[in-house]
């Protein structure tokens, strides 16, 4: 019976604990909703930030603000959690940070003199129950340098493959590098992305090959890099290529037009890359070479005829030899018209026409005088015009071959006289004017 009781009462305090059990987990839930409900009622305090991107060696602001800063202060810390700015206080002692702006509602600072090592994420804090914090990312951009152009130092054989490398450190994130020859893009071989040293920057190296021609001899070819912390502006390298091709020649007579007599001058003109330094003048049918050296000029002192012939000059150069030819014939010993004999020869045809057509003029205006030179008829006699301009009673009729229809006439005084027998018979007299 005792046993039975002991056995009752044993599940009897297992149940009352496990009430009490229950409704303390209750109580902590009701106390955890109230909690909720109280903070969910309060003013907005939550801090908000920005993230930010600068140059190396650029100055970054960062901001913080807060609706309702519920009588606390904000505070800026680094991405190593060192305190900033306490409000206003400076609590680390770096000159390169500033305070820009400390109100209940705002904390900006600035950081100039940005290097790699300040990029991270930065904590704006507000000290409210609880603790709210905001984060602001900072990158921190490398600037790439100069790009380096490599294998131009040595010239190219024309025909011959070109392989050029370009290369520039110090990029954040690695930098893009494209290239030009002259105005023309260059499709580049591949590129190589190497991290520098220091586990933050990059080396960017980039390859082209082309094959080159005479023509490529001083061209110009660019290496660029492209990177968004040079902000629309841009870094370049430029070198001029060097191509050796094989040499061209002509040979130039000084003067132009030889003559018997004078003195001549073949000038064998070599073009190339490099420049011909050797120089063989022949003539044709002659076994025995004229000139070897250097002097690219064959003189011929006084010119006779047995130097008439084709005359050959051979210009060599590293990269091979070439011909050239001229034909000298000096049999015909007569000189050459000069230009300032046809320029009087040409004056004085015009001198010519010009008292030619004077002489002409002066004869048409003569017979045309002699045609019309006038006399006046008194009573039978001749009355030239002085003596009939003193006299009032002579009248003067202008009589010519024509005007008196006398065109059987042969010459003047014919008609005079023809005029005359006509006005003899006549009871008035007139006087004629020829």
């Amino acid at each position: 019976m005792q046993r039975d009781k002991q056995t009752l009462k044993k599940p009897l305090g297992a149940e009352e604990t496990d009430g009490w059990k229950m409704l303390e987990k209750k109580l902590l839930a009701c106390l955890h909703s109230c909690c909720l409900i109280l903070v969910a009622l309060q003013p907005e305090s939550q801090p908000t930030t920005s993230d930010e991107t600068v140059v190396a060696g650029g100055t970054v602001v960062l901001k913080c603000q807060v609706e309702d800063p519920d009588d606390s202060s904000l505070q800026w810390s680094n991405p190593a959690q060192q305190t900033l700015y306490f409000g206003e206080k400076r609590a680390l002692r770096d000159n390169r940070i500033q305070l820009e702006r400390s109100t209940p509602n705002e904390l900006t600072i600035s950081i100039s003199d940005v290097v790699l090592s300040d990029e991270g994420e930065y904590t704006c804090s507000i000290f409210t129950m609880p603790v709210r914090t905001a984060k602001a990312l900072v990158t921190v951009l490398g600037i790439p340098q100069k790009p380096q152009i490599f294998g131009h130092e040595q010239p190219i054989d024309e025909e011959k493959i070109a392989r050029l490398t370009c290369r520039s450190s110090g990029s954040k994130p690695a930098a893009q590098l494209r290239w030009k020859k002259g105005n023309k893009e260059l499709k580049d071989e591949g590129t190589e992305v190497v991290e520098d040293p220091n586990g933050k920057t990059f080396t960017v190296s980039s390859r082209v090959e082309f094959r080159v021609t005479k023509e490529d001899n001083e061209a110009e070819v660019t290496c660029t890099v492209d990177h968004e912390s040079l902000q629309n502006s841009e870094r370049s390298t430029t070198q001029k290529l060097q191509v050796h091709y094989k040499p061209t020649a002509k040979i130039e007579p000084h003067p132009q037009y030889p003559r018997e007599g004078e003195k001549l001058q073949l000038q064998c003109d070599g073009q190339g890359n490099p420049i011909p330094r050797e120089f063989l003048w022949e003539k044709e049918g002659s076994d025995v070479p004229l000139q070897l050296s250097s002097d690219s000029v064959l003189i011929f002192p006084f010119l006779n005829k047995s130097d008439s012939g084709t005359y050959v000059c051979t210009a060599t150069s590293s990269m091979g030899s070439v011909v050239a030819k001229y034909n000298l014939d000096v049999s015909d010993a007569s000189p050459v018209p000069s230009t300032s004999s046809t320029y009087h020869a040409v004056i004085g045809g015009v001198v010519a026409v010009i008292v030619f057509l004077l002489l002409s003029l002066l004869i048409v205006l003569g017979h045309y005088l002699i045609r019309h030179k006038g006399m006046c008829i008194r009573h039978g006699e001749m009355v030239t015009s002085r003596h009939r301009q003193n006299s009032a009673e002579v009248m003067c009729t202008y009589l010519t071959h024509e005007a008196k229809g006398s065109d059987d006439a042969p010459d003047a005084d014919t008609a005079i006289i023809n005029a005359e027998g006509g006005q003899a018979g006549g009871d008035d007299k007139k006087e004629y004017f020829i």
